[in-house]
C-alpha cells in the first residue's frame, strides 16, 4: 500500500503540530524541573512536615489539572466541538461554546467555594494518614487547601479555552500555557520565600496565582478566532448535555492512572514522614516523557481522529492509531529503560542538595524504577484512549477504567503492606502497582481496539519490533558500562554530576539511534500509510 499526496500532508501536519507541541511542552518540562529542583534546595523530602504537606496539597491541583485540562472535559468536548464545527454553522459553535463555558465554569467555582470553606474534611479524604497520625502534617495540608483548591476554577477555564483552540488548530497557545505556571511558581519559591515563616506557604499562594495567569494568557486566542465566550447558564442546552454525557463517565475513564497516582498519596499519608515526596520527586521525572510527547501527540491526534469518523474514514482512522503507536513505542521504551537504570544519577543531579540528603535520593530511586516500569503503558493510554472519545464511544474505556483501578488498589494495599513490611519501603509498592495498572489499562484498550476492528497494524510491524529491540539493547549495555565506571553519586560534586549524566544520556541516545538507522529505520517509514 502506498503513500497518497493526501496521507502525505496528513503526515506533515501531524508532525508538525506535534513538534510544535512537544517543543512547548519539553520547555514547559524543563522548567518544572527547575521548579522543582528549587523545592527541593528549599524544602527537602523526609525530614520535614512542610515538605510533604505541601506536595500533597499541590498534587491535588495538579491532579484536576490534567484531569480538565489534559483529561476528560477535553476527550468529550473536543469531538462535540468538532462535530458542531463540520456543520458550517458559526452561530451554533459560539452557543455551545457560551452555554459550556457558562455550566462549566458555574460548578467548578462552586466546588472551589465549598472545599475552601470545608478544608479540613477534603484534607481528611486526601490524607487520612495524617488525619490519624500526624496532627502537625494535617494542619499545613488544611491551611494550604484553602489556597491551593481555588486553582480548579482557574484550571478548568483555561483546559476549556486549549480544547476550543485546539480543535481549531491554534496549537502553540494551549501547549505554551503550562510554562507561564512553572515561571509563577519559580518566581514563588526564589522571589516570595523569605516573605513567609514557613516557605511552603509562598509555593501555595504561587499555585494560586498562576491559575489566574494561564488563563488570562488564553484570553486573546480566543479573541482571534472570535470564540471569546459569554458565559450561559443553561443545563438543557443540547451540546452541553452531549458534553456532560461523555465528560462524567470520561473522568474515571481517560483518567485512570492520575487516578492511581493520586490513591498512591493517599495512602503514603499512612507511611513515615517524607514518603508523600518521596513519590512526588520520582513521579515527576518519570513523567517528562510522558509530558513531553504522550501529551503532545494525544492533543494532536484527538482532533484528526474526530474528524476521520466524522468523515467515516475508518482506514484512516486507524493509520492515525497506528502512526501514534510507533512513534510512542519509539521514544517510550528507551526513555523507561533509561529511568530504570540511571534512576540514582538523573535524582542526584537534579534534587541532592540543600535540604535533600543521599538517603531522600536512594529512596525517590527505588520509586522512580517502579514508575519507570510503567512509563510505556502510561503513554500507550494517552494514545489508545481517544481511539474511543474520538468516537464518542465512553462506556468501553470506562468500564476497563474500573477494572484498572480496582485492581490497582488491590495491587497498592498488598504491595504497600509488603514492601513496608519486608524492606521498609513501602511507598516503592505503591509506585509498582500504579505502573502495573497502567498496564492493564491500556492492554485492554488495545484488545478492545482490535477485536472491534478498529485499529488494524500498519505494514512493518515485524521488522520496526526487531529494529526497538536491537537498538534498546545496545542502549542497556553502554548505559550500565558507564554506571559501573561511575558508581558513587552522592560523593561526586554536582559539576561533576552533570557531566558524567551528560555524557551518560548522549552515549545512550548516540548508540540508540545509530543502531536504529543501522537496522534500517528512516524517517520514512514513520509517515502515515493510506
Amino acid at each position: 500500500m502506498s503513500n497518497t499526496p493526501a496521507g502525505s500532508a496528513t503526515t506533515r501536519h501531524l508532525f508538525r503540530s506535534s513538534a510544535m507541541v512537544s517543543v512547548m511542552t519539553q520547555i514547559s518540562r524543563v522548567l518544572g524541573m527547575v521548579r522543582d529542583i528549587v523545592l527541593a534546595n528549599a524544602i527537602g523530602a523526609g525530614h520535614t512536615p512542610g515538605a510533604d504537606a505541601f506536595f500533597l496539597a499541590f498534587r491535588i491541583p495538579q491532579f484536576l489539572r490534567r484531569l480538565f485540562a489534559e483529561g476528560a472535559f477535553a476527550q468529550a468536548f473536543v469531538p462535540v466541538l468538532a462535530e458542531y464545527r463540520a456543520r458550517g454553522d458559526k452561530a451554533a459553535v459560539r452557543d455551545l461554546v457560551n452555554h459550556v463555558a457558562g455550566v462549566l465554569g458555574g460548578t467548578s467555582l462552586a466546588v472551589s467555594a465549598l472545599v475552601v470553606l470545608a478544608s479540613p474534611w477534603f484534607t481528611i479524604l486526601f490524607a487520612p494518614g495524617f488525619w490519624l497520625n500526624d496532627p502537625e502534617r494535617f494542619g499545613l495540608t488544611s491551611d494550604m487547601l484553602r489556597i491551593t483548591f481555588p486553582y480548579l476554577f482557574l484550571i478548568t477555564m483555561t483546559g476549556f479555552a486549549s480544547s476550543v483552540l485546539n480543535t481549531y488548530d491554534r496549537f502553540a497557545a494551549a501547549a505554551a500555557t503550562p510554562i507561564l505556571m512553572n515561571i509563577t511558581l519559580i518566581l514563588a519559591a526564589t522571589v516570595a520565600v523569605p516573605w513567609f515563616d514557613q516557605p511552603v506557604f509562598a509555593m501555595a499562594w504561587g499555585v494560586l496565582l498562576s491559575g489566574v495567569v494561564q488563563l488570562v494568557f488564553q484570553l486573546p486566542s480566543m479573541q482571534k478566532i472570535h470564540l471569546m465566550p459569554v458565559p450561559k447558564w443553561n443545563w438543557q442546552h443540547e451540546g452541553v448535555q452531549r458534553v456532560l454525557k461523555l465528560m462524567l463517565p470520561a473522568v474515571f475513564g481517560v483518567s485512570v492512572s492520575q487516578i492511581n497516582l493520586m490513591m498512591d498519596s493517599i495512602l503514603a499519608s499512612f507511611l513515615p514522614t517524607g514518603s508523600v515526596a518521596w513519590l512526588y520527586y520520582s513521579e515527576r521525572v518519570s513523567e517528562l516523557p510522558l509530558g513531553i510527547f504522550g501529551v503532545a501527540v494525544a492533543t494532536v491526534i484527538l482532533p484528526s481522529l474526530s474528524r476521520s469518523h466524522i468523515a467515516e474514514s475508518p482506514k484512516e482512522f486507524s493509520s492515525t492509531l497506528d502512526w501514534a503507536i510507533r512513534l510512542n513505542m519509539l521514544i517510550g521504551v528507551p526513555a523507561a529503560l533509561a529511568l530504570i537504570v540511571l534512576a540514582t544519577p538523573i535524582l542526584s543531579t537534579l534534587f541532592e542538595h540543600g535540604q535533600t540528603t543521599a538517603h531522600d535520593i536512594e529512596m525517590s530511586a527505588w520509586a522512580m524504577r517502579a514508575y519507570g516500569v510503567g512509563l510505556v503503558g502510561f503513554m500507550m493510554i494517552k494514545i489508545l484512549a481517544p481511539g474511543f472519545y474520538s468516537r464518542q464511544d465512553i462506556r468501553t474505556p470506562v468500564r476497563i477504567g474500573v477494572i484498572s483501578v480496582v485492581a490497582a488498589q488491590v495491587m497498592n494495599v498488598t504491595f504497600m503492606l509488603f514492601f513496608q513490611h519486608v524492606y521498609g519501603i513501602g511507598h516503592v509498592g505503591l509506585a509498582l502497582a500504579t505502573a502495573l495498572a497502567a498496564y492493564i489499562n491500556s492492554g485492554l484498550l488495545f484488545h478492545t481496539l482490535r477485536k472491534q476492528g478498529i485499529y488494524e497494524y500498519g505494514r512493518g510491524w515485524g521488522r520496526f519490533v526487531g529494529q526497538m529491540l536491537a537498538s534498546n539493547g545496545a542502549m542497556v549495555l553502554v548505559l550500565c558500562g558507564l554506571l559501573h565506571v561511575w558508581p558513587d553519586w552522592s560523593a561526586y560534586s554536582w559539576n561533576l554530576r552533570v557531566g558524567y549524566l551528560a555524557v551518560m544520556c548522549s552515549a545512550g541516545m548516540l548508540v540508540y539511534f545509530v543502531v536504529l538507522l543501522v537496522m534500517g529505520l528512516r524517517p520514512k517509514h514513520l509517515r502515515l500509510q493510506a
